[in-house]
């Protein structure tokens, strides 16, 4: 298997597979290269829509001559806690990224929301996050005004008055509840366009059922999310071997 940085070469085919739509592990395959290291060369040069093979070679030239081992500094080589390896984690946090991006949200949120979500605290603050991320200040102020906005973080100040981004345990919860109640307005106005254009016609017929489905959709979804809240505050079970887990045996 090759090692060291990507050659133009390998990624042209790259670009080419994006082009052709093969997942990152088809074309680390064709490449003979960890997914990882597919996954990282898109995420950094633009995403997989954007992503050009030339630019791309440019940018990481560019990079590397600014960089000095003496001063390289970086979510790869930040300690990690409980023997996890750096390396795996940033190409884990990079994958999490790629996946919120194609859920619609932009790319710099999603890497600051990745982020979040990989540390145990699922807390920190806006220097913490321009380190982590290797951005700048004004770059993550944008991307949390955009999280807090659609209440996908949350701020509080910490005891020393630095104000810290937070992603909770009641995040999905919230998510889940805001989407099924931002179907109302559209319910609403479908059923209103049904009384205008005339009952029992093909256009107000489409109007209706549009209503009834996303009506039933909306119910079901939060009475699904009420139910399962409690799945949000779930601690993991402790470890097979672990002297805190509990016995099977009732003696």
């Amino acid at each position: 298997m090759p090692g060291g940085r990507l050659t133009q070469q390998e990624r042209q085919q790259i670009a080419l597979g994006l082009a052709d739509g093969l997942p990152y592990a088809e074309i680390a395959r064709r490449l003979e290269r960890p997914t990882s290291t597919v996954t990282r060369e898109v995420m950094r040069n633009g995403g997989p829509t954007a992503y050009r093979a030339d630019l791309a070679h440019r940018a990481t030239e560019r990079r590397a001559h600014r960089r000095s081992p003496a001063t390289a500094r970086g979510p790869e080589s930040a300690p990690q806690p409980a023997g996890r390896n750096a390396d795996a984690v940033r190409a884990y946090e990079e994958e999490l990224t790629l996946v919120l991006v194609q859920s619609g949200l932009p790319r710099m949120m999603s890497r600051v929301l990745a982020c979040l979500y990989t540390t145990d605290s699922g807390s920190l603050t806006a220097a913490e996050l321009a380190q982590r991320l290797q951005v700048s200040p004004a770059s993550v102020s944008k991307a949390i005004s955009f999280l807090d906005s659609m209440e996908l973080v949350r701020r509080e100040r910490d005891e020393r008055r630095r104000e810290r981004y937070i992603v909770d345990d009641d995040l999905w919860y919230q998510s889940m509840i805001r989407s099924a109640r931002s179907n109302t307005r559209f319910i609403e106005t479908a059923r209103q366009g049904a009384d205008l254009l005339g009952r029992g016609t093909p256009a107000a017929t489409r109007l209706e059922n549009v209503a009834r489905f996303l009506d039933f959709v909306s119910e079901g979804l939060t009475r699904t999310a009420e139910q399962a809240r409690e799945i949000l505050y779930t601690r993991p079970a402790a470890a097979s071997g672990d002297a805190a887990a509990p016995s099977s045996d009732p003696t």
